[in-house]
């Protein structure tokens, strides 16, 4: 699998009107066509592809995107998540972002959006505003209300083996419950 490979399929419709609607076809699909890909990825043998701004991007496809698809409702579903931030963090340092297109860049900044970890919930914060992406940037003020109201995303108690509060019981149970 080549980085290439990882764009046009993500970025191909009709991937695109998936991206925050998946269906278990389509999970399935990502797990059969990606999922050793994952693993290489997970292992770090896909490393030399952090060397470029499309590589730290079809990184955090694969590591923080393709995981939530593959693994929906599973601990492993968020077992690359902090691996897929580092290489967020890399991108940033190198000056990849600037490098992307909105529509792209995006997905490399998502994976701060998926952290439990505050700072880089801020983080998100602030460069989904500074890129102009305006939905985004108040998904990630939503995304940092949660973790800075619980320290975590409730909604990944049960897959995690986690023990929900009281609080976040009730959060679960309104209105206003983020379910992943």
């Amino acid at each position: 699998m080549q980085i290439q490979d990882i764009l046009d399929f993500w970025y191909t419709p009709p991937m695109p009107q998936h991206w925050f609607n998946s269906t278990s076809a389509l999970d399935a699909e990502i797990r059969e066509r990606f999922e050793s890909t994952w693993a290489e990825a997970k292992a770090g043998k896909l490393d030399t592809w952090k060397a470029t701004a499309e590589g730290c991007l079809a990184l955090c496809i694969v590591l923080d995107q393709f995981p939530l698809n593959m693994y929906r409702g599973e601990a492993r579903s968020f077992s690359t998540e902090q691996q897929a931030v580092a290489i967020t963090k890399h991108a940033l340092e190198q000056g990849f972002d600037q490098q992307l297109p909105p529509e792209r860049v995006m997905f490399l900044y998502m994976p701060l959006m998926h952290s439990e970890h505050l700072a880089d919930q801020d983080e998100s914060v602030r460069l989904f505003s500074a890129a102009g992406l305006v939905e985004n940037a108040r998904f990630a003020e939503h995304h940092r209300g949660i973790v800075q109201r619980f320290g975590r995303f409730p909604h990944r108690n049960a897959a995690l083996g986690r023990v929900s509060t009281p609080a976040e019981l009730e959060y679960l149970n309104s209105k206003e419950a983020f379910k992943g």
